[in-house]
């Protein structure tokens, strides 16, 4: 039976690319265990709270204001695409999915990045970090995990 399903997968894609997959998931692994932390350590504990203004780049001249926030969504793009793949293969797909929405420019952005870190468990586990190397835990709005809010 599972040399039949071997088979298959062997007509449909080949070994290289099996191979090259399996690499590209394990250095994906590494990476979102090495940037991940970083990013959640360096966010300022105010990052979530939907009654802090947030402005990038607010004083830079337009045209490196527009590169940077192409460039921004871009990198925010491939993240939320590799954290959608760690659901499926080894690494840290929501922590990594919520990294993407938080480089991402869209409608009601900051409103759903505060409801998924209002998750009791996202919440906790982001804390934990964060207090390892002595900061803050994230300060949030009163109603930021609270499903009508959104």
């Amino acid at each position: 039976m599972v040399e039949t399903i071997l088979a298959t997968i062997q007509q449909w894609i080949s070994v290289d690319v099996l191979i090259g997959l399996t690499i590209a998931s394990i250095i994906g692994f590494i990476a979102s265990l090495i940037a991940i932390p970083w990013i959640l350590i360096h966010l300022p504990s105010n990052y979530f709270d939907l009654s802090v203004p947030r402005y990038w780049m607010k004083d830079r001249h337009p045209v490196l204001r527009i590169i940077g926030l192409i460039v921004k969504n871009v990198v925010g793009f491939v993240f939320l695409i590799a954290g959608f793949l760690m659901l499926f293969l080894p690494g840290q797909g929501l922590l990594t999915m919520l990294i993407g929405f938080s480089f991402m420019d869209f409608p009601n952005k900051r409103r759903l990045e505060a409801r998924i870190v209002g998750h009791p468990t996202i919440l906790k586990m982001i804390n934990a970090v964060r207090n390892k190397f002595h900061k803050p835990p994230l300060k949030l709005s009163p109603n930021s995990h609270n499903p009508t809010s959104l």
